[in-house]
């Protein structure tokens, strides 16, 4: 029996754990293309970024630049955890090639349209680029299979007490994604933020004496120290990872149906994702639920996932 390799997108702003996403993906899945969004740095540098963890791998993959901004509020500072780059601690290769022409929002709705009923969007940066192309072309509520989110959380937030940073970036965004009526998956800080490198995995893929297992234990290394620095983090977290492993080893993360949604006024809590684990499609007596929107992450097998991610960046030269 032939099984499928699913085809994926990644949506994305690099980040230490970005381009581990990518590298994962593209060693499990069929990885079609990547779109760049600003987040973690600015859109010049999440792009530059994505071209560059290209050129380490040696991979051809088409890049496409997409939006430098939210939808209507001012975009937030970077994420200082990645360094002045978004990507400090290693050498990276100048990029040989540059963004395909095509904006990320056109050249997303051009992928799901080739590709209807097989792709899966892994979404693991501001959802900007989502959203608008959402919106200019509905019949992506077709043709996409489903996203998957790195994003928001059931409990508390990272970059504020209430939100988490890819979903503070623009949570009008974040909105009408959740409400596009399609298949997600939402995997958050509940789980992410304890899902990491220690420095035994980073001194693992530094012994192994190869290009792009070192360049990425010399990107975690940076990434730790910066998380214990400003966090007191145990682990570099893999976030975005844990949006991609599911469709490579299912076991490792565990989600329940849920209904997320997107606190878009509050002045203490506006980015919040406001999760409700109970959700159902039906309601019955006085007990009424609301119906669920999203599968939502709940655990994970913790150094299963980072040993297959270790084991993954190894078999790159």
């Amino acid at each position: 029996m032939t099984v499928s390799i699913p085809k994926i997108l990644i949506d994305c702003d690099p980040g230490h754990d970005d381009a581990l996403a990518i590298l994962y993906a593209a060693q499990h899945l069929d990885l079609v293309g990547i779109t760049t969004v600003h987040g973690n740095n600015s859109i010049e540098n999440t792009t530059h970024n994505a071209l560059a963890v290209l050129e380490l791998a040696g991979l051809d993959i088409p890049v496409a630049k997409g939006c430098a901004e939210p939808l209507s509020q001012l975009r937030t500072a970077s994420a200082d955890v990645h360094g002045a780059t978004g990507l400090d601690g290693a050498e990276l290769p100048q990029p040989s090639r540059q963004p395909i022409d095509a904006h990320a929002v056109d050249f997303l709705i051009e992928t799901a349209s080739r590709h209807r009923d097989e792709l899966v969007v892994a979404v693991i940066g501001p959802q900007t680029n989502i959203a608008l192309a959402l919106r200019r072309e509905p019949r992506l509520k077709d043709w996409i299979r489903e996203f998957t989110i790195m994003g928001g959380s059931t409990d508390r937030g990272n970059i504020t007490p209430a939100a988490e940073f890819n979903i503070h970036c623009d949570p009008e965004a974040a909105w009408a994604v959740f409400n596009s009526g399609l298949p997600i998956r939402m995997v958050g800080l509940n789980v992410t933020r304890q899902t990491g490198f220690h420095d035994a995995d980073i001194a693992r893929l530094r012994g192994a004496n190869r290009r792009v297992a070192t360049t990425a234990a010399d990107l975690m290394s940076f990434y730790l120290a910066r998380q214990r620095e400003r966090r007191g983090a145990k682990v570099a977290p893999v976030h975005d990872v844990c949006a991609i492993v599911p469709y490579v080893e299912p076991s490792l993360i565990d989600y329940v149906n849920g209904q997320v949604d997107v606190e878009l006024r509050g002045t203490h809590t506006r980015g919040m994702t406001v999760c409700t684990l109970r959700a159902s499609t039906k309601s019955s007596g006085m007990e009424a639920r609301p119906e669920a929107n999203a599968r939502i992450a709940v655990d994970a097998k913790k150094r299963d996932l980072i040993e297959h991610l270790v084991t993954t960046i190894l078999k790159y030269s």
